[in-house]
């Protein structure tokens, strides 16, 4: 089990993974992903328990679903580097016949993905499901799951959050990167979420706000969101991050939402993160 040094290397390394895939496949959605490195690193390194020789009926073992599929790019670095498949793959993300197509799919029995994901709204419905699943079976493993801001504008979240609640599905957590920004500027303007901490409560979940761009403290929060399991209430982190963390010129704006950086910008985010486990 790594420690937050440890993880912090590890999130540096797939950060420079996110820069190059994108980079390399002309394409793709960079700013989420690099924003929310950090919680996958933790999940997959720290607090979830998962096995590598996939099993996608997870019996006995964590479960994480990706909602906003778009950001496709760490997940695949996360699981490569966790060890579901050959790091060298990654070099094919977005490319014709590749397994790492821009939206996650279990295309040809992709290990580590149990949805395809990418149409919005989906993934909390597919995470509670999971997650009753295992209460019924009497299975005490997590289950996580990780949406947009923008997505929850989404109707279909709602009647997730309705019936996590109703039906006390206390194994899961649901994780909102609350960014502030969507394709089409910021989630206030397009269309504003208020106050997203106080609608969860109000649909009787666990709430809190987290740090998503501060290693200690997001480790902290999930530690706490486990704590808080088993209550009779779903768990919901509203993580605060920056959209293209830690890089210069990609933070503050919604613009590298989903462009690839050029050569030159590359080589510009590049020299910003330390290469810690080496390139593929």
């Amino acid at each position: 089990m790594a420690e937050v040094a440890e993880l912090k290397r590890i999130a540096s390394q797939v950060r420079r993974d996110i820069v190059r895939m994108v980079n390399g496949a002309g394409n793709g959605h960079p700013g989420g992903a690099l924003g929310c490195a950090d919680l996958f690193v933790a999940l997959y390194f720290k607090h979830m328990e998962h096995n590598t020789e996939f099993n996608m009926d997870a019996t006995g073992e964590d479960v994480f679903y990706l909602s906003n599929g778009h950001i496709s790019a760490v997940f695949y670095s996360t699981l490569a580097r966790a060890g579901y498949f050959p790091i060298s793959e990654l070099a094919s993300h977005r490319k014709l016949n590749s397994r790492l197509q821009g939206h996650p799919t279990p295309y040809e029995h992709l290990e580590g993905v149990r949805m395809a994901s990418g149409s919005l709204g989906q993934g909390l419905s597919v995470a509670a499901g999971t997650a009753l699943t295992k209460k019924m079976n009497g299975d005490d493993k997590m289950v996580y799951c990780l949406m947009g801001d923008g997505e929850q504008q989404e109707g279909q979240v709602w009647e997730a959050a309705m019936y996590a609640a109703h039906n006390k599905i206390d194994n899961l957590v649901g994780v909102i990167d609350y960014n502030n920004r969507q394709i089409d500027g910021d989630v206030s303007d397009v269309l504003s979420l208020i106050d997203i901490e106080a609608k969860y409560k109000a649909f009787g979940w666990e709430t809190f706000v987290a740090d998503g761009n501060d290693m200690e403290k997001l480790d902290a929060a999930l530690t706490k969101a486990k704590e808080l399991s088993g209550n009779g209430k779903p768990i919901m982190i509203i993580m605060k991050t920056e959209m293209g963390f830690p890089i210069d010129f990609m933070v503050g704006t919604h613009k590298w939402h989903g462009v690839a950086p050029n050569a030159e910008q590359t080589e510009a985010a590049l020299s910003q993160l330390e290469e810690t486990l080496g390139d593929y």
